[in-house]
């Protein structure tokens, strides 16, 4: 850990050089129309020479804190993207700390129109306990999906296959509007349209309020749900190469007691798919080649109603439905060989699957006459189902021809999901504040799987492939937390405690485990501001990760002659100790914020590749020891000019893990690397162009060795006709070398992959926005944190 420790002394650099001076300007910004808070706005001091001598980016309340500077006079100026500037002329002597009133910003639809609003770069805001990336209109989130998005986000990256991780640990949890989702499962997040979404919420070191799963962190998934007031909207259409057909309206409307909000999307995908495989192995090697052309059709409605009872009272209601019809094809080439030509197999395959996903949600919040005392209640019961079916036919080509009998697989999925939960939060004295909740959560699954052969004019079971299996997951958690803050330092210390109990059963009785486990769960997070522009960050957690249904269930799709991957009941949970140190400057044209963080995992799940006596290549997900993860992280920020802004991520981490399985030995010490850079330029006439570059460095187990990828992302944008419509247009993946190559190698074999999940995309997309007035301003937060 020498690297670690000489970044150690880079942060106490950092923070020994920066000396405190007295003189402070504080205040808030707002808008004159609402008066509402004026998020993301930056407000800065100029000297005699209008050069900034200091400069913030208000948050989510509009308030911002400038200095410390030198006694004299100022100029102090407000600006937000879309609003008239405004300046005022200040006089700091020794020692003074000047609060001001609430600083009002008009909008101005001149500016408007000439601003270039989707050219901007995802604000940046860092909480106690998270950072907040605001998605806004960037050009390369407008067309594509919440994959798309994440992948844009630092230290997050999304496999082809779905797969999310964090600084490079896949075991994170993914929530939407902060609840647990059918959204997320499998591949869906391809499925949600980045047009949807309002903002992402990364939590590498969760609070005891968020639930405890994930040793990675929660990625948190706002959709947009707009409160401004009046009848206010967007309507996007969108046409892509491959065909990426898409229509999203989004609706709502304002009363004073009433607010209406409504976004759907429907779409049209296609997408071309190449894999290849090498197996090398003593008595036989193969060569597989595939060819796959993917279908997606897809709707989904999200809309409910705010209603205000009273001044301190609220309730909403929602309903969400998401729809899927897919239809995939594949066309397999298998060419055998050892000493001599052996022979040559073709298979061809379709399936077709369908979705169907219905989630309701309540909200009651009850304010109080106190600041900040709130009680909350949220009931959500989300109910889904899926069915998917295979028809595979195999034939012999060479050296004979010859048919093989037509295998299908059928595989059904209905999944109920209740969630009550309560949370109150208790002001004290000064800035102390109690928080505290309760929740509940019942859990439903069915899974049936079977595959089939044909039999002259029948269909039997295949290979004893048939099962229908039940789980079910109960989850009962309490958390209480308590912070505090001064003009230095702020704290959050809280306890959560999570009882599971899980239980399965089958219809041959092959695995019947029942589990239950109760376990604590502290955090503690430390802030020490350094002065108005930087400060310190410690935060420690405890999590656990819960092996999903996907992990669990017996799962064998048959697509591949050659390999298969199926589920292990036998999975325990794995908990982590996660530490972190960050430093964090921000000023109005540059931000920077370096981590250092340490994760000690028990238990940890890997998969493991093995040959069965078949000769086939089966992955099954097992219980390791222990591993450890340690490394850096680097979020930079620069604005220089306001045509030109820069956006970088890297991060750098060491594992290592320790256990064995089947006498395989799973001892391995690893370094892995990536990042991204994203580059904005703000053209005259409304032009937008955005371009980022992705890297995913190497990566291996003691198993599986991932080579480095890269890729890189190009968009344009344009406002036309008074900020009313805007046209983006961008290409995905250009050069094709988003390419997954992987090497399994065991005692007897190696196994060389390749996955393509889609090449190269161009879509172009139209926005007409409907608003009661000039302002473009995203919409606020809801009831939940």
């Amino acid at each position: 850990m020498n690297y670690v420790a000489k970044l150690f002394v880079f942060f106490l650099f950092i923070l020994l050089s920066h000396q405190g001076i007295a003189q402070t300007v504080s205040g808030t910004l707002i808008e004159k129309k609402t008066g509402l808070p004026l998020p993301y706005a930056t407000a800065s001091l100029l000297d005699s020479l209008n050069k900034p001598v200091s400069g913030v980016m208000t948050g989510e309340t509009g308030t911002f804190v400038l200095g410390p500077v030198k006694p004299g006079s100022y100029i102090l100026e407000c600006r937000s993207m879309g609003y008239l500037t405004i300046t005022r002329t200040i006089r700091l002597s020794t020692g003074q700390k000047l609060a001001l009133a609430g600083l009002a910003l008009s909008p101005d639809a001149k500016t408007l129109a000439e601003v270039v609003v989707t050219g901007e770069k995802s604000a940046l805001s860092i909480l106690p306990d998270k950072k907040v990336f605001e998605v806004g209109k960037d050009v390369l989130s407008q067309n594509g999906s919440v994959s798309d998005v994440l992948n844009g986000i630092p230290s997050v990256s999304v496999s082809p296959q779905g797969q999310v991780s964090l600084r490079g640990n896949p075991g994170v949890v993914v929530l939407i509007n902060g609840r647990r989702s059918g959204l997320v499962q499998g591949n869906a997040l391809e499925q949600l349209q980045a047009a949807q979404v309002e903002r992402v919420e990364v939590i590498s070191s969760p609070s005891a309020r968020y639930d405890a799963s994930g040793t990675a962190g929660v990625i948190n998934i706002i959709l947009k749900k707009n409160k401004k007031a009046g009848f206010n909207g967007q309507v996007q259409v969108m046409a892509g190469i491959p065909n990426d057909t898409r229509l999203n309206p989004s609706l709502n409307y304002k009363s004073e007691k009433f607010n209406f909000f409504s976004t759907m999307g429907m779409r049209k995908s296609d997408y071309e798919g190449k894999y290849s495989s090498n197996q090398f192995a003593p008595a036989n090697n193969l060569a597989m080649l595939q060819d796959e052309d993917r279908h997606d059709d897809g709707k989904m409605l999200y809309a409910g109603t705010d209603y205000q009872l009273s001044e301190k009272q609220t309730m909403t209601a929602a309903y969400l439905w998401h729809g899927t019809h897919d239809h995939d094809k594949t066309w397999l080439n298998y060419d055998y060989s050892s000493l001599q030509p052996d022979s040559t197999l073709k298979r061809s395959g379709e399936s077709r699957e369908h979705r169907n996903y219905n989630q309701l949600e309540y909200n009651y919040t009850q304010l109080f006459k106190r600041p900040k005392q709130k009680w909350t209640v949220d009931l959500q019961y989300d109910w889904w189902n899926s069915h998917k079916n295979w028809q595979l036919q195999t034939d012999k080509v060479a050296p004979e021809k010859a048919e093989y009998p037509a295998i299908r697989t059928n595989n059904t999925n209905a999944n109920h999901d209740l969630l009550i939960q309560s949370d109150w939060v208790q002001p004290l004295t000064g800035n102390l504040l109690l928080e505290a909740g309760l929740k509940t959560e019942n859990r439903s699954v069915r899974y049936s799987f079977v595959a089939e052969q044909q039999t002259g004019d029948n269909f039997t079971i295949y290979d004893n492939i048939n099962n229908d299996l039940r789980y079910y997951e109960k989850i009962q958690g309490a958390y209480s937390q308590l912070s505090d803050k001064n003009e230095k330092w702020s704290y959050l210390a809280g306890l959560r405690m999570e009882a599971t109990a899980v239980r399965f059963e089958d219809d041959k009785n092959y695995h019947i485990p029942k589990k239950a486990y109760t376990w604590f769960f502290p955090t503690l997070h430390l802030d020490y501001k350094i002065n108005t522009t930087s400060q310190l960050q410690v935060h420690y957690s405890t999590r656990i990760s819960r092996p999903s249904l996907y992990q669990l269930s017996p799962f064998a799709e048959l697509t591949d002659l050659s390999s298969r991957e199926i589920g292990n009941p036998d999975l325990n949970p794995s908990y982590a100790h996660v530490y972190e140190l960050g430093f964090l400057k921000q000023s109005s044209f540059i931000t920077i914020n370096p981590t250092i963080f340490y994760q000690h995992i028990a238990k940890p799940i890997s998969d493991y590749t093995y040959r069965d006596p078949e000769g086939y290549f089966v992955t099954i997900p097992v219980n390791i020891s222990g591993e450890q993860r340690h490394g850096f992280e680097l979020n930079f920020m620069y604005n220089p000019i306001t045509a030109l802004q820069l956006n970088a991520d890297f991060n750098l981490y060491r594992f290592s893990q320790k256990g064995s399985y089947n006498g395989f030995n799973f001892n391995y010490t690893g370094t892995s690397s990536g990042g991204r850079l994203t580059v904005q330029v703000k053209l005259p006439k409304a032009l937008g162009i955005q371009t980022r570059y992705y890297y995913n460095g190497p990566n291996s187990t003691a198993q599986t060795r991932i080579r480095a990828m890269q890729w890189v992302d190009f968009g344009m944008s344009k406002k036309v006709l008074n900020d009313r419509f805007s046209i983006a247009a961008d290409a995905t993946n250009i050069f094709d070398t988003r390419r997954y190559r992987t090497v399994v190698t065991g005692q007897d074999y190696s196994l060389t992959t390749m996955s393509r999940f889609n090449g190269a995309r161009y879509r172009v997309s139209l926005t007409y926005k409907i608003s009661n007035d000039g302002s473009a301003r995203q919409a606020k937060t809801g009831n939940r944190d």
